[in-house]
C-alpha cells in the first residue's frame, strides 16, 4: 500500500526544494523530482497537477514553517528592538536551512514565467512585511524607535535589505554563514530606527 497523500506530497515538496538548491529551478523537472523521491512520474501528477503547483506548495509550506518559527521566537513582551533582532535572526536561520527558497524566490520562473507563483509569493511577502511593520510601529509608540519613522515604509526597507543579503548568499553559492549576518544586520536596523530624542 502507498504512503498517505499528505506524506507523499511532503516528500515531493522537499525533493523539489532540495533539487532547486542544488541545480536551480530551471532544472527541477517532475521526472527529476520523481527520481529523487523514488516514485514513477505519474505518481507526482496524482498529488500535484503541474510543476508550478509543486512550487506553490513548497512556498506555502515554507511560509507556514517560517511564521511558526517567528511566532515561537518573538514574544510580544520583548522590547521592539529585541523583537526585530529576533525576527531577523529567526528568518536568516530558517532560510539557511532551506537553500531552495532563495533559488526559487530569485528565479525567472517566479518573476517572469508564472503569475500564479508570483501571487503566492506576494501574499507571503505582504504578510511578512506586515509583521515587521507591527514591530516597528510598536517601537515608535514605545519611544524605542524614532517618531519620524513610518512603520510601513521602514518595514519595506527592512525586507529589501534582508532580501539583498539572502540574494548575495545565494549568488555566492552559500559560501558564507547567513546566520552570521543576523547581528550586523540587527545593529544596522537598530541604528537606523533608534529614537533621536
Amino acid at each position: 500500500m502507498g504512503k498517505p497523500h499528505h506524506q507523499r506530497r511532503q516528500e515531493i515538496i522537499q525533493s523539489a526544494l532540495a533539487l532547486a538548491a542544488e541545480q536551480g529551478v530551471k532544472k527541477v523537472t517532475t521526472q527529476a523530482i520523481a527520481d529523487r523521491v523514488g516514485i514513477a512520474q505519474p505518481t507526482v501528477f496524482r498529488h500535484f497537477k503541474t510543476r508550478d503547483e509543486i512550487f506553490a506548495g513548497a512556498i506555502a509550506w515554507l511560509a507556514d514553517q517560517l511564521f511558526e518559527a517567528l511566532d515561537a521566537g518573538i514574544g510580544g513582551d520583548m522590547a521592539a528592538d529585541r523583537r526585530l533582532e529576533a525576527l531577523v535572526s529567526t528568518q536568516l536561520a530558517f532560510v539557511s536551512r532551506h537553500r531552495g527558497l532563495p533559488r526559487m524566490l530569485f528565479s525567472d520562473r517566479l518573476h517572469l514565467e508564472s503569475p500564479m507563483l508570483k501571487k503566492v509569493v506576494q501574499r507571503v511577502m505582504a504578510r511578512y512585511t506586515g509583521r515587521i511593520a507591527e514591530v516597528i510601529g510598536a517601537g515608535v509608540e514605545s519611544g524605542c524607535f524614532d517618531r519620524s519613522v513610518d512603520p510601513e515604509q521602514g518595514a519595506r526597507y527592512v525586507v529589501a535589505t534582508i532580501q539583498g543579503v539572502i540574494m548575495r548568499w545565494s549568488i555566492f553559492d552559500f559560501d558564507f554563514s547567513l546566520e552570521g549576518e543576523a547581528e550586523p544586520l540587527s545593529d544596522f536596523f537598530r541604528a537606523a530606527l533608534k529614537s533621536r530624542g
